[in-house]
């Protein structure tokens, strides 16, 4: 079992220098105003270019409108669009038509019935994203450092790859891996020392212990016949 590890909200070229140096596959960018880990244009444009082509750009939204999206996706040149608010699945749709690019869509999780959304945004996004479901008036949908029941991903079955999210950390992510055989794992706040500055230590230590027990994992367990479709990026 290989696993996608993805570090989102990075806002210095420290962080994104560990990201790429430990082997994340995936490196996040947020343009959200109200996010501590939100980016101008010109950090954007910055950034964007010290990562290059070491590393899968995503950008992160939430519920970005036309110009915003035009105008961050110039800057950063992204490989894939996070979608992390309540886009709805014309929207998400809409938006990967109009700029080109795979797009991710963030499904907040608090209960069973949440997982009802994921064949709507299946059909229109390349990979999902499970996060913990914020609470109604929450400033942020994500990033918060919470976790949820994960054991309501034990088990579940889609046609597209997808990232658990939400209060992982190094501590837990071997954890999470073994309960929910997720495909990919993205981390936040648990690799900072403070909210939004990313510490180079835990992002080093969060990696290899995704990698490990995705690797301890791969030795118990047989991968059902289609991971590898699922594994292959989009």
């Amino acid at each position: 079992m290989s696993v996608i590890v993805k570090i989102c909200g990075l806002s210095t070229e420290e962080a994104l220098d560990a990201a790429r140096e430990h082997g994340a596959d995936m490196a996040g960018f947020v343009v959200f105003e109200k996010s501590p880990r939100h980016l101008s244009l010109e950090t954007l444009a910055r950034l964007g270019k010290r990562a290059g082509n070491r590393i899968r750009k995503v950008l992160l939204t939430v519920d970005a409108d036309d110009a915003l999206l035009a105008t961050a996706i110039k800057a950063l040149e992204p490989a894939l669009l996070q979608l992390h608010g309540s886009e709805s699945p014309e929207r998400a749709a809409a938006v990967r038509a109009r700029y080109g690019l795979p797009v991710m869509k963030a499904i907040g999780i608090g209960s069973a019935a949440d997982l009802a959304l994921i064949p709507k945004f299946e059909a229109v996004a390349d990979f999902l994203l499970f996060d913990t479901k914020p609470e109604p008036l929450a400033k942020i949908p994500g990033g918060t450092g919470k976790s949820f029941d994960w054991s309501l991903l034990a088990g579940i079955k889609t046609q597209k790859p997808w990232l658990l999210a939400g209060g992982l950390h190094a501590g837990n992510v071997a954890e999470a891996l073994a309960l929910t055989r997720a495909p990919g794992v993205d981390v936040s706040s648990g690799v900072e020392s403070a909210p939004g500055v990313k510490d180079g230590a835990k992002i080093a230590a969060f990696i290899a212990a995704a990698r490990l027990a995705a690797a301890k994992e791969a030795k118990t367990v047989q991968p059902p016949p289609n991971q590898e479709r699922r594994m292959r990026w989009p």
